[in-house]
């Protein structure tokens, strides 16, 4: 709580902060104030905190009436701390554990009674009676459930929703009177209805009997990460502050979990609940070091976090580092030096995300290096050491691991003119706190107004999260009353809850899986042979592709084609029901379809509609679909003529090239569907076929785009490429490739396709059974490639990237985010594969940020390929559309929105 204050806290606030580093339990009495001194600031009106500062003892305050009981509170539990915790002599860490105890004005914990009890029994019989006979009396309440009625009693309707909320989300009186001070724009006075129910009382009035009291509070975004944990002790700590909001305070939780290193999985994940990694980090006025990086990954890239870097610096500067578990004493880091000592505030403030271990602590040799030419080794305790110290802090060294303080150490290489070539629309959030700012990539009907983000209506997951999820969406939740391993799926309704949930099975977590004599645990990701694997509940999940190992025989190197069971590489593409085109009849009977589950062509050059499958009154659209589930998997839609929903705007384009708002708005018009999205006018019209990645043929690149599949290479397709990297030369050769559409970039090739494209790549395994699950809850609506490519690219920050993909022909989910420029830029192509790597993370760590959503929930493991530029030369320039990759988005109907199509 104590590293936090100085966000929210200006340094101009001299007072405060030099109550805060002198008066916290067991620092000494000085002769100018008395240990009470930062207790002063919760007394409400001015005259009492004048004289509170001014008097020598606290019997002394005479001028405050009950109005100040939680000074009168703050005073008793600091005189009563300070002399608990002198029992402990010189064990200091009995002494910091007591400290704890005392604070804050919050509620004592159990956990933190406990830890007293085992770090101070075989010391000081005296220092546990005194915390056992303080605890016992201190009083057990919540400000919410005490208080919520006073909210009734404000004046103005704006100041009753804000006390409502801050009763809900704040834990002391201290914050809950803050907040309520600068949300109602009035003072505390005791005349004030508001206020004088707040403070006239300490025990509120019944309630009345027809009013049932409000269930515990959850934070089931939280709640997700509990299982991460690997001691019990945080686990339930985690479980009970997610599931009873008021029972505990982070507090305790940050004193004995949030820095301890065997707790980096839980620690990540909440962070990526309270703070999200973002990219891009701008307009700081202390970090400057850390402005104009569009295409680095921060948690915490704000004005606060500068603000509180600043104090940081300014309160270390003191001569003591203070931490929940330690004291670290330091020279004048203002002399010994000030510009590594400001990278680490703004680092810890700022925190960068790094794409592997999602973690902002700083590397340990240059926590060790600052230490040792810093460090105030006279004021050491007793054994400590840089070393030791930077063991607890920082004991990685491996740089993708840390953060190597020398990046931040100087100004970024890119000048502004660059930066613009990336933007961030929704970091900061230009939208209201209860919805969610996503890119506007559905692009506009008008020029007016018209915006690269849009603000759609939200849904906490529970009613003390701020994790926000979309109106509509299905989420996926651990169960209240449950234990680990069950979860229910919910719909974020319109009255901005969770609601409609549907249990599903649970997931036995504590099975492990067994492979090649070793145990991995489930959720864990492994590699056997050439194949990815993943370990769920037991059973192992792996890729199925063919390998080819170094012992293999000729005869096996002259059979091995790199397709599922060596199937030869002849294009003679089928249809299977599930709505994939496979190369041939053997790959589809290798993927396990039988011989009256495919026929012969490729899906796209068919016509679903054909055989009349509609009613008389409903007319039949075709919307082919590759289907990850069992269930049936139609592709078209019967649709009536109902009246449209004007509100409702999905752009779809005609045969004849004319944009309409929705599918229905087509239908009224009696068009015929030529693909969902803006009409690329007018370069689609007489747009020859391409080759998607998935081996279907388009007829136009715009309608492999609207089907969020990139183009492979002009023409229909015919070849097929390998799977693995070892495979010898495939019907590829005869391809001809058009330029990647970037010179210099290390372009990849993805699975079953002939041409490499400047993209990066995810690889993502996922289990059946959970899909399955999910088409059953939408009562056998399929789920489908579209669909999980739909809500993935929701979590794609920057314009200028987009989302792709498709099933590979083993059954493996390829997505490619990829520029949508037509010659992107080097800095454009860095910042889609930062894009990659910020997914590639949140899928193998599991993290609620992504796995809450279905249908990714249903993700096991990913593997990533990233493009990047080698070499800044010149080389011919793409051929316009025949680069096909992605530059015919650029021709939207939308000139304004080039950058947010489709």
């Amino acid at each position: 709580m104590l590293q936090r204050l100085p966000s929210y806290c200006p340094e101009s606030m001299t007072e405060l902060w030099t109550c805060v580093n002198s008066t916290l339990p067991g620092v000494s009495r000085k002769s100018e104030g008395w240990v009470g001194l930062g207790c002063c600031e919760l007394a409400i009106s001015t005259e009492c905190r004048r004289e509170c500062k001014q008097v020598r003892s606290p019997l002394s305050v005479s001028l405050c009436p009950s109005v100040c009981k939680p000074l009168y509170s703050c005073i008793t539990k600091n005189e009563i701390g300070s002399t608990c915790c002198s029992y402990a002599g010189r064990h200091t860490t009995c002494r910091e554990y007591c400290q704890a105890i005392f604070r804050t004005d919050s509620t004592p914990t159990v956990s933190q009674i406990n830890a007293v009890r085992e770090y101070c029994q075989s010391h000081s019989r005296e220092l546990l009676n005194c915390v056992n006979n303080f605890t016992k009396s201190y009083p057990i309440r919540s400000p919410w459930t005490v208080s919520l009625y006073c909210c009734d009693r404000a004046e103005q309707s704006h100041c009753q929703t804000a006390c409502r909320k801050i009763l809900r989300t704040m834990n002391t009186e201290h914050e809950i009177m803050e907040g309520l001070i600068e949300e109602c724009g009035s003072q505390p006075l005791p005349q004030d209805p508001l206020w004088q129910c707040f403070l006239g009382s300490a025990h509120p009035p019944s309630p009345p009997e027809e009013e049932t009291p409000h269930p515990a509070k959850m934070d089931q975004a939280k709640l997700h990460c509990c299982s991460k944990a690997n001691t019990s002790l945080c686990r339930e700590m985690c479980e009970e502050m997610s599931t009873n909001w008021g029972s505990q305070t982070w507090q305790d939780f940050d004193q004995l979990c949030e820095y301890n290193p065997v707790e980096v999985q839980l620690i990540n994940c909440l962070s990526d609940v309270r703070e999200p990694c973002q990219l891009g980090c701008k307009d700081l006025g202390y970090c400057t070091n850390f402005n104009n990086r569009p295409t680095e990954l921060f948690r915490s890239c704000n004005v606060q976090s500068d603000q509180g870097a600043m104090n940081d610096f300014k309160l270390w500067s003191n001569g003591t580092i203070k931490m929940p578990f330690m004291n670290i004493p330091v020279l004048d880091i203002r002399k010994c030096l000030p510009d590594t000592w400001k990278a680490v505030a703004c680092v810890l403030q700022i925190k960068p995300c790094h794409s592997r271990s999602r973690g902002s602590v700083i590397c340990k040799s240059d926590c060790v290096e600052i230490l040792t030419q810093c460090g105030d080794r006279r004021r050491f305790h007793e054994g400590q050491t840089p070393e030791r110290i930077c063991e607890l802090l920082s004991p990685v060294d491996d740089p993708e691991h840390c953060i190597p303080l020398h990046t931040y150490l100087s100004p970024s290489i890119h000048p502004t003119s660059v930066v613009e070539e990336v933007i961030h629309p929704c970091n900061p959030s230009p939208c209201p706190s209860n919805h969610l700012c996503q890119v506007n990539r559905r692009g506009c009907l008008d020029d007016f107004n018209c915006l690269p983000y849009i603000c759609v209506p939200a849904c906490k997951l529970g009613e003390a999260s701020e994790f926000l999820v979309q109106q509509d969406a299905l989420i996926q939740v651990p169960s209240r009353s449950a234990p680990a391993g069950c979860y229910e799926v919910c719909s974020c309704g319109a009255s901005g809850r969770l609601e409609n949930c549907l249990e599903m099975p649970c997931v036995d977590t504590s099975k492990a899986c067994v492979v090649g004599g070793q145990t991995k645990s489930h959720g864990s990701s492994f590699q056997i042979d050439c194949h990815h694997c993943s370990c769920f509940a037991g059973d192992t999940v792996c890729s199925t592709r063919e390998c080819l190992s170094e012992d293999s025989s000729d005869r096996d190197r002259h059979h091995f084609t790199g397709l599922p069971c060596s199937c030869p590489d002849h294009f003679i593409p089928v249809c299977a029901s599930n709505g994939r085109t496979y190369p041939s009849a053997c790959v589809a009977r290798c993927m396990g379809f039988k011989d009256h589950q495919f026929v012969f062509g490729q899906c796209r050059l068919t016509n679903p509609c054909a055989t009349k499958p509609c009613s008389r009154n409903q007319r039949c659209v075709t919307r082919f679909r590759v289907c990850l589930s069992d269930s049936a998997c139609p592709q078209y839609e019967c649709l009536g003529r109902p009246s449209c929903d004007r509100n409702t705007v999905e752009p779809v384009c005609d045969t004849e090239g004319l944009v309409h708002p929705s599918l229905c708005h087509l239908q009224q018009a009696g068009k015929s569907l030529a693909y969902w999205g803006h009409c690329q006018v007018p370069s689609c019209r007489a747009s020859q076929p391409v080759c998607g990645h998935n081996g279907e043929t388009y007829r136009t690149v715009c309608d492999a785009f609207s089907d969020r599949v990139a183009v492979d290479y002009p023409g229909p397709c015919h070849a097929v490429g390998p799977l693995a990297d070892s495979a010898p030369d495939s019907s590829c050769a005869l391809i001809q490739c058009p330029p990647v559409s970037t010179p210099g970039c290390k372009a990849i090739t993805p699975p079953g396709a002939c041409c490499p494209i400047c993209a990066s790549m995810l690889q993502i395994l996922w289990n059946k059974e959970h899909i399955n699950i999910f088409s059953k809850l939408q009562r056998e609506e399929p789920v489908t490639v579209q669909d999980v490519l739909k809500v993935l690219r929701l979590h794609v920050s920057v314009p200028q990237c987009d989302v792709f993909g498709f099933l590979s022909i083993d059954h493996v989910l390829v997505v490619l985010i990829a520029p949508v420029e037509q010659q992107p830029t080097p800095l454009q192509v860095e910042a889609c594969s930062k894009e990659a790597e910020k997914i590639d993370s949140l899928i193998n760590f599991s993290s609620p940020t992504l796995m809450s959503h279905v249908p990714l929930s249903a993700f096991l493991s990913s593997q990533l390929q990233t493009s990047y530029i080698v070499s800044s030369s010149v080389g011919p320039a793409p051929s316009p559309g025949l680069s096909l990759m992605l530059g015919v988005l650029l021709l939207s109907a939308t000139p304004s929105l080039a950058t947010t199509l489709l």
